[in-house]
């Protein structure tokens, strides 16, 4: 598209400090064009809403495009949640691609859904949103550049609504550990991580009990010369195939029977017992929770690593040394690469943190980590962490919201009470089992209890409850 800011896409010019604003009337910003923004497009559309749409990159596709710079994507990605429970619902993935297709097939995915659904012309690729503000009556300034070596000047326009999709696995977090400044070795965060041959001949350390972290540490053990792995707690390892279908599908099939969480628990931990048997056998961590109160690890291939010596599983790093690594334990290993697959933090840079409730953690407060409580004309979409796939959540949120905006306009008491139950429940968890309170379990749902409390939003604003 050509990113001229003039023709259709101005609207009638108002004025804020001296600076011109362009009104859009009723059309959305969409903020990202990931696979969380373009259904946001797609839906907003559908609700007969104008929608433009800013991506800092020169495609679709977010952390799914591994060309994009800040793409967490390394050579061997492949989903953990397997193909239907991944898939837009109105939007099919082809019948013989793979249960767990890797990241190639995914970004083609999202572009052929944003043809399908001629997404593209509402794109504005290679402009960067600076600044995100509240305007009279529960509009929006937005404030945009270009993204070009040549810079541009910046414009803003004015919003009936913004829908937030920047995504939340792009900005690293970073621990902190006494020493680190003075080793001698090699020391990356994964998301820096993009093939194998990096590991090639390295005495690698992986830190992380997360898919990543595991993901890492089985290519490790096939590729570098001693591989350690090291966690803070233990974990349930659930393959990625149960009784001959993917695990998350026998999962769901419960779901469907309407099982109680007890007796899913029961069934899980029995399937693990006889799969798996006893983890501590292997050097692992007891786990300290129960299944399904935690994001899952789905791997197949790390206890086979560790049972065939690829892996030595180990506490946590005490401390770093010039030339190696102390452990809690007491013992020093001494790796030359180190590679921190210790997960992501939510960044939103354009936002005052008011808008979004953010404590001091940086932990937004959101009514399904989705409508912030006192701005209900602003949305974040695909900011969950669920036992199944998240594009299918995302596409009901952006529904939810569609819906509410249409509300406002056509039934301002449908609206009111959907507002009112925001500011009430923003402080939801909407997850089934006891979570601890890092950074990784924040955004943690359970799809079906998840699902389930958006079709009561979408029935409260058409008025059906």
């Amino acid at each position: 598209m050509d990113q001229d800011f003039g023709g259709d896409h101005t609207g009638t010019t108002l004025w804020r400090d001296g600076w011109p604003v362009y009104d859009r009337g009723e059309t959305v910003c969409v903020v990202g064009a990931g696979p969380s923004g373009l259904t946001a497009i797609k839906n907003l559309k559908e609700a007969g809403f104008g929608v433009d749409c800013y991506e800092r990159e020169t495609g679709v596709g977010g952390a799914w495009n591994w060309r994009h710079d800040r793409s967490p994507m390394y050579a061997s990605t492949h989903l953990i949640s397997s193909k239907p429970l991944t898939q837009f619902p109105d939007f099919p993935m082809p019948d013989d691609w793979p249960d767990y297709p890797h990241h190639a097939l995914v970004l083609s995915y999202l572009e052929r859904y944003a043809d399908h659904f001629e997404l593209r012309p509402h794109i504005w690729f290679g402009t960067e949103v600076v600044k995100v503000e509240p305007a009279d009556n529960g509009k929006w300034d937005v404030t945009t550049r270009s993204t070009s070596k040549y810079g541009g000047a910046e414009r803003i326009h004015r919003y009936a609504g913004v829908i937030v999709a920047n995504g939340h696995n792009w900005s690293p977090k970073m621990p902190t550990y006494e020493g680190i400044e003075d080793y001698r070795g090699n020391v990356l965060h994964a998301s820096a991580y993009k093939d194998s041959a990096q590991l090639r001949g390295r005495r690698v350390l992986v830190v992380g009990g997360g898919n990543t972290g595991c993901d890492i540490a089985v290519e490790a053990a096939q590729q570098a010369a001693r591989c350690w792995h090291s966690t803070r707690r233990g974990y349930w390892y659930a393959p990625k195939y149960v009784l001959g279908r993917p695990t998350d599908q026998v999962n769901d099939q419960l779901l469907a029977l309407r099982a109680p969480m007890r007796l899913r628990q029961w069934f899980a931990h029995r399937t693990l017992k006889l799969a798996v048997g006893d983890m501590t056998r292997f050097g692992l961590p007891k786990p300290d929770h129960k299944v399904y109160q935690s994001h899952p690890v789905v791997n197949s291939q790390l206890l086979y690593y560790v049972g065939h010596g690829g892996i030595a599983p180990v506490p946590e790093i005490a401390r770093f040394h010039r030339n190696s690594v102390e452990l809690t334990d007491g013992r020093q290993i001494e790796p030359d690469l180190v590679v921190l697959a210790t997960g992501y933090l939510p960044r939103f840079d354009f936002l005052e943190p008011e808008l979004l409730g953010i404590d001091q953690r940086g932990k937004p407060t959101l009514y399904l980590h989705t409508f912030p409580r006192r701005h209900p004309t602003l949305a974040v979409a695909g900011l969950v962490q669920p036992d199944a796939g998240v594009f299918p959540l995302a596409h009901w949120q952006s529904v939810v919201f569609a819906r509410y905006l249409r509300a406002r306009q056509n039934a301002p008491q449908r609206a009111a009470e959907f507002g009112r139950r925001v500011e009430k429940e923003a402080a939801g968890t909407w997850h089934e089992g006891r979570t601890t309170d890092s950074t990784r379990h924040w955004f943690e749902v359970s799809h079906g209890l998840y699902l389930r409390e958006l079709q009561r939003a979408i029935d409260t604003l058409e008025g059906s409850r």
